[in-house]
Parts: structure tokens; sequence; C-alpha cells
């Protein structure tokens, strides 16, 4: 991560570094503040008793059992109160399946406490009472601030961990990861929301709350609108698969977090700088000789650059070793945009990229258009929420003997924007989404 002295103050310190709203996870052999959180090992689920489809766990090129890639507590209590949320992203290990669609698959897992009835057309000669109004939404605070205790890495330490265990604060507010944490808490197991209607947050005496890490991240967003009628229906759900009966699991990780900072570029002339009258010189005569061939290197250099790969990993470059970008409805970071999910995604991820290059810019909530394919649950628009980055490959082959691992450079996972329950799932029943599983594979990003 780009290092700064959290101690130190001062003007220049504060304009060394920028702090986005892209929530980083780091992969760690050292238990975090929430366990369900991992990267690899082996899934849990938010009911023990209620594993999901068994048509979620098979490849869909090969047909034969995914792997686990990811698992993520992603409980976003202020968006989504009274919802329980769990993120999970499986991969096959056959050689003949990468670059194949089908191959990398998420879902995300599901319990609410409160599940609206379906509205029902009345018939033209009856009256239908009018439905009351939703209560007006409050704006919705910086999330790792209001219920974490979380400032900007500019107001606080910069060793200060907001999903670490052994955290300086006393305050439950500060552990966002940990086991026996409050029901808001999107990484920590079962929640006792899945007991009680969804409640709205008093305006006094706030009650406590963990901090969690994809509660942690900054949501200023309005709430997505109403959701739409179901297009698709579910299929028959068959058991799954006894744990035996899969590959074998990579390494198991938990995953640490903070906010990503980035440095600002230096571009100033250092003050005590001085160029003599002999640099000037030579700065002159070379300038005739050497200007068209700095051109020409110049344009063969940009044109033998894919300069959205370029500016992948130039972001990755500043915090190399993260595993995971966190920010829903935020923007991917796209590793290219001319395969077929950069294609898709590029469009609205270059207009609201500049809203998460500073934490004050402003969040350009939940767009209108994606680029990724509506919920099949629902119909409702579906948006980003999580990525995984190159290093997770290091981390997970870390035990292979082989070179020929994973290719992908990213896998981008958007969901619903409105967090719909399964159909069928009764109020505090577990059920289980498909979601957008969008994968840049690394050959097809052309570099001569």
């Amino acid at each position: 991560m780009a290092s700064y002295d959290s101690d130190s103050s001062g003007a220049d310190d504060d304009e060394s570094f920028t702090e986005t709203n892209v929530l980083l996870g780091y992969a760690s052999k050292e238990p975090t503040d929430d366990p369900s959180n991992q990267l690899g090992g082996l899934p849990t689920w938010l009911d023990s008793d209620s594993p999901p489809p068994g048509g979620l766990a098979k490849c869909k090129v090969c047909n034969n059992l995914l792997t686990l890639l990811l698992q993520l507590n992603g409980d976003l209590p202020e968006r989504f109160p009274g919802h329980e949320r769990r993120l999970y992203l499986f991969g096959c290990r056959r050689k003949t399946c990468r670059r194949k669609e089908g191959s990398i698959r998420g879902f995300r897992a599901i319990r609410a406490s409160h599940i609206p009835e379906p509205k029902q057309k009345s018939a033209p000669t009856q009256e239908s009472a009018p439905e009351p109004s939703p209560a007006p939404q409050q704006q919705q605070p910086k999330i790792g601030e209001s219920l974490f205790g979380v400032k900007p890495s500019n107001s606080q330490s910069g060793s200060a961990n907001p999903f670490s265990l052994g955290s300086a604060s006393s305050s439950p507010a500060a552990n966002p990861f940990a086991s026996n944490s409050s029901p808001l808490n999107p990484f920590a197991g079962t929640s006792s929301l899945a007991a009680k209607p969804p409640q709205q947050p008093a305006a006094t005496n706030p009650p406590s709350l963990s901090e969690t890490f994809a509660s942690k991240a900054r949501i200023s967003s309005p709430a997505p609108s109403e959701q739409q009628e179901p297009k698709q229906p579910l299929g028959p759900a068959e058991p799954w698969p006894a744990a035996d009966a899969f590959p074998p699991s990579y390494p198991s990780y938990y995953l640490d977090a903070d906010y990503e900072t980035l440095d600002k570029p230096d571009d100033a002339v250092p003050a005590n700088a001085r160029v003599t009258d002999m640099e000037i010189d030579n700065m002159e005569d070379s300038t005739t000789t050497s200007s068209s061939t700095n051109d020409d290197n110049k344009s063969a250099f940009e044109s033998a650059m894919d300069k959205t790969f370029q500016k992948f990993a130039d972001r990755l470059a500043q915090n190399p070793e993260q595993v995971l970008r966190y920010e829903f409805a935020g923007s991917p970071l796209l590793y290219s945009k001319t395969d077929a999910a950069g294609r898709k995604l590029a469009s609205s991820s270059s207009s609201s990229s500049s809203s998460s290059s500073s934490s004050s810019s402003a969040s350009t909530g939940v767009k209108t258009s994606s680029g990724m394919p509506r919920c099949t649950n629902c119909g409702a628009e579906r948006v980003f929420e999580l990525q995984l980055t190159p290093h997770a490959i290091v981390e997970l082959e870390a035990e292979e003997l082989g070179l020929e691992g994973m290719e992908w450079g990213t896998v981008i996972l958007g969901v619903c924007a409105k967090d719909c329950v399964a159909r069928g799932a009764a109020p505090r029943q577990v059920g289980y989404v498909e979601e957008y599983a969008a994968v840049q594979w690394e050959e097809q990003v052309s570099r001569k």
C-alpha cells in the first residue's frame, strides 16, 4: 500500500496521497475479525442446513464440480436492512475449461427477515386502497465512519487496521469482522436480524454496530428502483454435493482490508533545482536530432501498449498485494476494453471512474446502465460489487507445483441492485441467486 507517515502533520503530508472509496482486501494467514471472509478454502453457508442448489456447484462447460475462489460476508445494513448476504465465486480447475464462459460462476446467499407481498392488480370495478408511500430515505452516511468509527487515512493512524482483531479501538464499532459482531455485520456469522423485521435506525442513540467488509465501504447512492416482476423461473433444486466429491480446494486465507490510497503524482520541479547554461545548450542541440526519433518511439509504444491494461497495472502497482477490490455500485477497474466483458462494461466504467478517484468525489449512485445483464431472478438492474485481482492467483496457487495455472486478469461480480430474495423463499429462509461473473482473461490483452 502507498506508504505515508500517519503521525506526521502539515499540509504537505495531507497532499501526498489520496484515498478512494474502494475497499481493498489482502490475503492473510493470521485470523481476522470475521472468519467467514475468506479467499480459497471450503465454503460455509448462512444456514448449514440449507446449502445452495447443487446446480450452482457445477461448471457450465464440463459439468464437473467447481472450487471456491472467494467467500465474502456482504451485509449492507444501511442499504438493505434486515438482509443477510454472502457472496461466492467458484472456478473450474480443468485446463480445458479456461477462457470459456461458465467456467467461473458467482452467486449470492440471501436471507431476509421480511419479504414484501407481491403486488396484485385489482379488478377495474373495485376500489383498491392506496398503498402507503415508503418512508423517505435518509441520506446515508459514510459507513466506514458512522458504523465502524473508521476515518479517512489522513485523519487517523495509518497503522490502524479496520478489520483487525487487534484494533486499538476499544469500541465494538471498530471491529468490522468480529465473529461476535452485531446483526449488521456483513462478514460475520449468523445474524439475529433474521428473527425480527427490519427496523429503521433511531435518529438518536444508535445501536452499536460492528464494522464489516461490505458495510465499511462508503455508500452514499440512493436506493435502487422498485423491483420488477420475475422474468425467469428457477429450475428444480438438486442437493449440494458431498464435500469429498469436490476437487482439492485452494489454500484458505483470511481477508484483511483497508481503503485504497494512491500516491499523488509529483510533477513539480524542486525549489532548489538549477539548470546551467551548458545544460540548456546541450538540450537545444539534441532537440532537433532526436525529436523525430522520440516521436516515432512514442507512437510505436502507445500503439503497442493497451492503455486500459496500463491503467489497470499502474493502479494495482500502488497496492500490489491486494487480492480484492470492493465498492458496491462503484465501477470495476477493467483489465481490457477490447474483450467481451470489457466492451460491455467500458462505457459505464469510464463515465464514473472519476467518482472513485478521491474520497471527496460525489458518488454516481446506482447506474441506470451498468453494462451488465439484468438480474435473472427479478429483472432489476445489476451493479458492480467486487472483483478479484491477479495477486489472488499468486495466493491461491502458492502451493501449486506446475506453472500452468489460472490465467484471468480479473473476475468481476455484478449483483442485483435490489438485493432480491430468491423466489419461493419464506421470511428468514436462506435462498440463493446466481449473479453475473464477468471474467477478463489474460491472453485477451494484446501487447506486442
